[in-house]
């Protein structure tokens, strides 16, 4: 985790400074305080993923923008598991590992989730536009949005608009692992 953590600092200070903003300005943007999005930066405390999420929403760039490191896209990319970096929920009950990002031409990122039973974890909205589909691996996921639940098995997919408050909810005994796959507008 001190290497992804390391990652976001530098990557966030330089898109806060390149956009020309102070912290103040940011916490504005982002609904985040000047003293958490310090302590982001000088690597003080380990964001979770609602704080990752409003921080690149802040800043107007996609979540993976802030995941770093910046290197030039290369057309052939391997996400090997002993490489794996996983950003937590502050209850730790959901896990996200980005796979896919940084696709020139495109704005979509893909990640795998994991979300212990019994485990809800509540998303903000995404930029204006956004898409999003979740794909289930195993378990069961109630997916809902903007208040409408969805009920998924293993092997269903729901496709929504996720610039709107969205929910996933692990069903049953089991965890939820899945695929996420977001598309950007623009």
């Amino acid at each position: 985790m001190d290497e992804i953590n390391k990652q976001v600092a530098e990557r966030l200070r330089r898109l806060r400074k390149a956009a020309g903003l102070s912290l103040d300005d940011l916490a504005e943007r982002a609904g985040v305080s000047a003293a958490m999005l310090s302590q982001v930066e000088t690597r003080k405390t380990n964001p979770t993923i609602a704080v990752l999420w409003k921080i690149s929403q802040g800043l107007g760039v996609p979540f993976s923008e802030l995941l770093g490191p910046e290197v030039a896209p290369s057309l052939v990319r391997a996400a090997r598991l002993k490489d794996a970096r996983y950003l937590y929920s502050a209850d730790k009950q959901f896990r996200s590992r980005p796979l896919l990002a940084n696709v020139p031409g495109h704005r979509v990122e893909l990640y795998e989730l994991r979300l212990e039973p019994g485990g809800v974890e509540d998303s903000e909205p995404h930029p204006p536009g956004s898409f999003e589909q979740v794909v289930v691996q195993e378990g069961r996921l109630a997916l809902s949005v903007s208040g409408e639940r969805h009920d998924l098995d293993a092997g269903d997919a729901l496709f929504f608009p996720a610039d709107r408050p969205h929910r996933y909810e692990a069903l049953g005994r089991t965890a939820f692992v899945g695929l996420s796959l977001i598309l950007y507008a623009g």
